[in-house]
């Protein structure tokens, strides 16, 4: 792992087209609901099993709700021997992000909306 970086830098990142992977870590329901624009879904649990996904990427930010468990996906993908880009926990997580927020439907894959939803995106 590189390091953190702040939610201006990534924002800046993503509206400059940035060869930049932001990897969302977040379950797919929670993901559904709203997420960083331009960003990937793969939940934490897959990452280890997935992480070869990132052999093309020179940047890769991974994003959670609060900026801790993407300190550990950062760490876990930049430990694979696979990736030789950069690799950095957005501080502060989806909390920090003060931007909008691409938001689904609140559903699942069947069309039934989730009645433990809440209004936060994470």
């Amino acid at each position: 792992m590189d390091g953190e970086i702040q939610p201006d830098e990534v924002k800046e990142l993503l509206d400059t087209d940035s060869d930049v992977c932001v990897v969302d870590i977040r379950n797919e329901l929670n993901y559904q609901r709203a997420h960083i624009p331009g960003s990937t879904n793969l939940p934490f649990q897959r990452l280890a099993k997935d992480v070869e996904r990132f052999e093309g990427c020179d940047h890769v930010v991974t994003v959670c709700p609060h900026g801790q468990a993407s300190v550990q996906a950062a760490r876990l993908i930049g430990s694979y021997e696979g990736f030789d880009g950069t690799v950095e926990s957005m501080a502060g997580g989806l909390e920090a992000w003060e931007w909008e927020f691409d938001e689904g439907n609140g559903s699942s894959d069947d069309g039934a909306t989730d009645e433990n939803a809440t209004d936060a995106p994470f």
